[in-house]
């Protein structure tokens, strides 16, 4: 199972790091503020007062051996790259980074970042089911307990149509639209069948797209 490390716990890096452990992965929260890392200590696995730009402090951290971390620190531009530095040279294998515009974006691809996010154009719970999962593609919250998701299709679904597959049965969730290269159907009916590199349109609860998202990366 992926471990992440989340820095920065403002609203955004909140929102990541709390649908990450609400997802079941172990998540290190990094914040130097410490009224900020007691305010989501109960939201994910361990929370830790930290300046993530000092090296000794991240490195005892045992940082290396976290697959993925995401840097969302706020407006100190130079508190971000420096973590992104640190965290890329200490091991890290995928950086994400919240960046302030496109010029700190370069900047922080050149020093190793391997994906740059935008909050104005991602919120912290897409992010988050993005990085679980490599089958799904985009996550839109519709209401706090209700998602449309756009999930590529898993190997077992191809070649079958909508009434074998009976995702409504089997998993809880609707089919709104297939997308087949270039090509959506926004009004699938029982007949239409799902191909290799199809990608699905669904709605329905979070619980049941959790399961989704476990079966995509073989999850039990």
């Amino acid at each position: 199972m992926k471990q992440f490390v989340v820095i920065g716990c403002g609203r955004f890096g909140a929102s990541v790091a709390k649908t990450l452990y609400g997802l079941g992965y172990d998540v290190l929260a990094i914040d130097r503020n410490e009224d900020v890392v007691q305010g989501i200590a109960d939201s994910v696995t361990h929370a830790v007062q930290v300046d993530a730009t000092e090296e000794g402090a991240i490195k005892a951290l045992g940082i290396r051996n976290f697959d993925v971390a995401v840097i969302t620190i706020g407006s100190n531009i130079q508190s971000s790259i420096m973590a992104t530095l640190l965290v890329k040279e200490l091991g890290v294998k995928y950086v994400v980074t919240k960046a302030q515009s496109e010029l700190h974006a370069k900047v922080l691809y050149k020093i190793g970042a391997d994906r740059i996010v935008f909050p104005e154009r991602d919120m912290g719970v897409r992010v988050a089911h993005n990085l679980v999962s490599s089958n799904i593609l985009d996550y839109i919250e519709l209401a706090p307990d209700y998602s449309i998701v756009e999930i590529s299709s898993l190997e077992e679904w191809e070649g079958k149509n909508l009434q074998q597959l009976d995702m409504r049965a089997k998993y809880g969730v609707n089919v709104m639209a297939i997308k087949h290269g270039g090509q959506i159907n926004i009004s699938p009916s029982a007949v239409d069948i799902v191909r290799k590199d199809d990608v699905l349109v669904v709605i329905g609860h979070n619980d049941d797209i959790q399961k989704i998202e476990r079966k995509a990366e073989g999850l039990k």
